[in-house]
């Protein structure tokens, strides 16, 4: 499984890419507007630092022929740019004409698995279904993405399911359980997969043991 980070954070990126994990990356103009910094500024760098790398920059017009204005533009800030789109009607509308194109396009605020086949359809390159927001309106977010997983597998579907809306790291765990292509996950959720109590009391025991042993290193 690939893992993507949900951040517009330049600093959490280039940590995060330091340590040989990134995939690539997701922001949106909510996690642009955290960082204060100017949108196209931030997005630049971001594609930049991420050279071969996927990154997810979203459009903001709400029909069809503003957000494939808007798609154009942003494909120029840099050949990995890919556009997020809303799965609304205008936004599959836009994702047919932009993959005609050649646009790479990520149809997010997917919440259901029919919503993932018509994006499928008109051919996105991924497709977003958010499991922590499916998780807050009572129903099982995951359950969601075992039904596009499995959808996607009888069709021989090419979109890529990038998991989003992870807030913890039993998603992360159950998303590589269910054959998910891509986790797009918080930088606080990543940092987290590195701990495990056992880990840290081993190797408490193992540095006293050397130390008593006389190892130097």
């Amino acid at each position: 499984m690939k893992i993507f980070i949900d951040t517009a954070d330049i600093n959490e990126i280039r940590e995060v890419k330091a340590l040989g994990i990134l995939d690539g990356v997701t922001t949106n103009p909510s996690l642009v507007k955290k960082t204060g910094r100017p949108w196209k500024e931030a997005v630049s760098e971001i594609l930049r630092e991420c050279a071969g790398l996927p990154v997810s920059v979203e459009v903001v017009a709400t029909e069809a022929q503003g957000m494939i204005r808007e798609a154009r533009e942003l494909a120029k800030l840099g050949d990995n740019a890919v556009i997020k789109i809303p799965c609304t009607e205008e936004g599959i509308k836009a994702v047919r004409a932009l993959s005609a194109e050649g646009i790479k396009t990520n149809v997010t605020l997917v919440f259901s698995p029919l919503q993932a086949l018509l994006a499928a359809k008109v051919g996105a390159t991924y497709v977003s279904p958010f499991i922590g927001r499916i998780d807050d309106i009572g129903y099982d977010g995951l359950s969601v993405i075992e039904e596009i997983v499995q959808i996607y597998e009888v069709y021989g579907v090419e979109t890529e399911i990038i998991a989003a809306s992870i807030r913890h790291v039993d998603h992360v765990r159950r998303c590589a359980e269910l054959g998910v292509d891509i986790a797009t996950i918080p930088y606080r959720v990543i940092k987290q997969m590195f701990r495990h109590p056992l880990t840290d009391t081993g190797l408490k025991r193992f540095l006293q043991d050397a130390q008593e042993a006389g190892i130097e290193i």
